[in-house]
């Protein structure tokens, strides 16, 4: 699954929002031209990646970079017609954000839905009985789909083969831009010029620390991906988690730990769920910064 990040006029869209809230093991039913298709086990977390090849000219004016889910689909082998069953399906359509047309069983024009537990058994009884057994959680789909890390490197290969082929780029600049996507060279040592230690663990052995990019060394033109103030320096497991989404932070230094985030593994990274927590005060880049985190990476 991909969507935009933002609609046409470049603002919000609920619909795209979803997107972000989005877990593994959720179930999708995949309705096009009237009709229920499919149904997905989601197999990963949103993240962020460049509208597919395959789209085409479709929604030319949407930005590069959208979100992605990875699903494992299967189709029915008799796709069911929603407009036919509206009847028993209407009771369980909220009032607002509907899949359906509370009065013809059409479909509403918009992305993606959330839908209740209800709606999902009742459409689910309208296809397969292993359909309902799976939305029942009698059945677990094996939905091992998640490609986030190899698609990601691969974006970012990508991104630095275009800078190692631009020929208006100086060699030595070409270096030291390679060397942040690692966080290493000039962006870690300027990096160490304003931050000391872990902002989450207090870790300040340099051994142990992470050159992490707030707004992602891919998203970045040539100047932010060298600017110290995108950046802290993290303990692995924290950077991992600033990295995929699973936390930010306010500008005022609280910790917001995304809702959708494994808490178990919270914990067992010690990360302080539990409490309010804050890391200390930012300069003002720094927090341009973790404005673009929250609103375009963060997992809500």
């Amino acid at each position: 699954m991909w969507s935009p990040k933002l609609d046409q006029a470049g603002n919000r869209n609920h619909s795209y929002d979803l997107m972000r809230k989005v877990r593994p093991g959720d179930v999708v039913f995949s309705y096009a031209n009237a009709l229920i298709k499919a149904v997905g086990v989601v197999g990963s977390h949103c993240y962020e990646f460049p509208k597919p090849d395959e789209f085409g000219l479709v929604g030319d004016y949407w930005s590069r970079v959208g979100w992605r889910i990875d699903v494992k689909f299967t189709e029915l082998t008799q796709p069911v017609r929603t407009i036919d069953h509206i009847a028993a399906l209407k009771p369980f359509l909220a009032e607002k954000h509907a899949p359906l047309q509370r009065d013809t069983g059409k479909g509403n024009q918009a992305y993606l839905f959330s839908i209740s537990r209800d709606l999902a058994l009742a459409l689910s009884h309208l296809l397969d009985r292993s359909v309902v057994d799976l939305v029942s959680g009698n059945y677990a789909m094996d939905a091992d789909v998640d490609r986030s890390w190899e698609n990601i490197e691969e974006w970012e290969n990508r991104v630095e083969n275009g800078i190692k082929s631009d020929p208006s780029i100086v060699e030595t600049v070409k270096e030291t831009l390679v060397l942040a996507r690692r966080g290493q060279g000039a962006f870690r040592e300027g990096l160490f010029s304003l931050e000391k230690f872990c902002r989450i663990t207090k870790v300040d052995n340099p051994k142990h620390l992470i050159a992490s990019h707030t707004k992602p060394w891919r998203d970045c033109d040539n100047e932010e991906r060298l600017d110290p103030e995108n950046g802290f320096l993290l303990t692995p497991t924290v950077d991992h988690l600033f990295d995929k989404g699973f936390i930010s932070f306010e500008d005022n230094g609280d910790l917001i730990v995304s809702p959708v985030a494994h808490r178990e593994s919270l914990h067992k990274m010690s990360i302080p769920i539990d409490e309010e927590f804050n890391v200390g005060s930012f300069s003002s880049g720094q927090k341009k910064f973790l404005d673009w985190h929250r609103n375009s990476l963060l997992l809500v």
